[in-house]
């Protein structure tokens, strides 16, 4: 089941993507609510409401209007919160290698992640960068979830049962202010915290039952075997596979929990899938070759992402028409 967030005149709504087109799960069922962000605390009660829904469209037992006139936004338009984890060993050691650094032994020993500008969530469409964006603004390749169930101290054993959905995600990144900051030991913020960008939709889990497979020894949770792509300007500039993450989603939920609640509608990325970014993409080139022609996002470019099972993301970089720079307020 693929659920959507759309908007008609104005208003958002929750919608059910089925045979290529929008229903409104609300007016098919009004026990479900018409926003996502009611849905997902609404648990798996109304998990199961929006998938009776979507077992009658399929058999023909229930008839819909599809929409026709509406914009598509971020399936969760309005996260309660939104975590990005390390999970891709592949990138991180090409990463470190490239800085001629060696290998950190602490990847292998626990997951990690930050906290981004869940308010700077958004879905396909334009992406409007500031001047100083464009210095080596970069995409991310990654897959993300979306919790349903709030939760505290969750084992990884258990942590599977509280994701509602998987969608594509694109961390977008800033690295010129990404880099500046964190030589002072804190962040990523500027760097990252304009957009982040997620959809077309949510993919319910019982989707990729197809696609599973075993989490790689000594690492628990459910994994699937999804072939992930990333175009820009119509070229092929990134191919890896969501089945080589080393930390699983359980594992990374078990982390983001101990301690602490999690809430549903919490959105929480996989990290960069290994040659998921130009920073990758551009250190490997240069590291075998020192006249590798770099390549950084410009304005007017299409960005464009494809995960098995959770669609097609597409976005157009577009540049705030001002000269305000943050860069050159340095002291």
């Amino acid at each position: 089941m693929k659920l959507v967030s759309y908007k008609t005149e104005d208003r958002v709504h929750l919608g059910l993507f089925f045979n290529g087109h929008i229903y409104n799960l609300n007016s098919l069922n009004h026990v479900i609510p018409d926003n996502m962000n009611d849905f997902l605390w609404g648990g798996d009660a109304l998990m199961e409401a929006a998938h009776r829904v979507h077992e009658d469209l399929k058999s023909g037992k229930l008839e819909g209007r599809e929409e026709v006139f509406y914009e598509l936004l971020a399936p969760v338009p309005h996260p309660t919160s939104c975590r990005d984890g390390y999970a891709f060993r592949q990138h991180v050691a090409a990463a470190r290698r490239n800085r001629r650094v060696e290998m950190i032994p602490e990847f292998d020993q626990y997951p990690i992640f930050y906290f981004t500008n869940h308010n700077a969530i958004q879905g396909p469409g334009e992406i409007r960068c500031m001047p100083d964006h464009f210095e080596k603004l970069d995409f991310e390749l990654e897959v993300a979830v979306v919790l349903n169930k709030k939760g505290r101290n969750i084992k990884a054993a258990e942590a599977d049962a509280y994701i509602a959905g998987y969608l594509i995600m694109n961390d977008m990144s800033a690295r010129t202010l990404q880099m500046e900051e964190m030589k002072l030991n804190l962040g990523p913020a500027k760097g990252k915290d304009f957009s982040t960008v997620i959809g077309p939709w949510l993919v319910t889990p019982d989707e990729l039952e197809p696609y599973k497979v075993p989490a790689k020894a000594g690492h628990v949770g459910n994994n699937y075997r999804l072939d992930m792509k990333c175009w820009v300007n119509g070229k092929e500039v990134s191919h890896g596979n969501m089945e080589s993450m080393d930390w699983t989603f359980a594992e990374i939920i078990e982390r983001c929990a101990y301690g602490v609640d999690v809430l549903p509608g919490d959105v929480i990325g996989s990290g960069t899938v290994g040659t998921g970014c130009f920073l990758e993409l551009n250190g490997t080139g240069l590291f075998n070759d020192p006249n590798y022609q770099v390549q950084w996002l410009q304005p007017g470019d299409v960005v464009e992402m494809e995960i098995t099972g959770l669609g097609r993301l597409s976005n157009t970089i577009i540049k705030e028409d001002t000269d305000f720079s943050i860069l050159k307020l340095k002291k």
